[in-house]
């Protein structure tokens, strides 16, 4: 319990604060939102603290208690028409997916301007085994998802391309943990992505 407390002030709380300053600063003023995989929409409560948009959640596992309103979806087909919201929102989400380019398919069909993404990078030694770890010990007790599927930088560039979605911002220096924390947790595992839907822009890689 001691343990959970520390984790919570110190890393969890954090953490929380930090993304949704991260987050929040890639989003328009006045823009409706849909953050999918939310769990209970806290960090879309700190966003909108920070921020005047309009955010709705949708996840496979809607919780009793949220922040804001969530809509149950089965992982695959979003319930919303074409163009429903300008933004889609994916925070530590994708690496729960067998198959994340599906999903972020479906994503920019609901999307009206741009899909942002907070997500993982396998880079450098030992990154899979932390990257494991701290998925573990963030999710297993909701009973999410865990099938690790981290990808490298390369592979999320070829999900991009394949879907004409053109990044705009690349962030990887997040700071997201306190010292000493961030020297095994932060290093460049964590990378956030404004993806805009522009197919004229679409970038040709190497």
């Amino acid at each position: 319990m001691v343990t959970k407390s520390l984790h919570n002030r110190f890393v969890y709380d954090r953490r929380m604060d930090k993304l949704s300053g991260i987050v929040g600063a890639q989003l328009k003023d006045g823009a409706k939102i849909l953050d999918v995989g939310c769990g209970d929409g806290k960090i879309d409560f700190l966003i909108m603290e920070k921020k005047r948009v309009d955010i709705a959640g949708a996840d496979v596992l809607a919780r009793d208690t949220t922040y804001i309103p969530v809509a149950a979806f089965d992982g695959k087909l979003l319930p919303y028409e074409d163009n429903a919201f300008d933004t889609v929102l994916f925070v530590d989400v994708l690496h729960h997916i067998e198959n994340p380019l599906n999903m972020l398919r479906e994503a920019k069909r609901v999307a009206k301007q741009n899909i942002i993404i907070k997500d993982h990078l396998l880079k450098g030694a030992f990154a899979y085994h932390t990257l494991k770890f701290m998925d573990y010990f963030g999710n297993a007790h909701y009973g999410v998802n865990l099938p690790y599927n981290y990808l490298s930088k390369n592979e999320w560039d070829r999900c991009f391309h394949e879907l004409q979605l053109v990044p705009q911002e690349f962030l990887t220096k997040l700071n997201l943990y306190p010292f000493p924390f961030s020297i095994l947790f932060d290093r460049d595992l964590h990378f956030v992505a404004n993806l805009s839907k522009s197919a004229a822009a679409s970038a040709v890689l190497p």
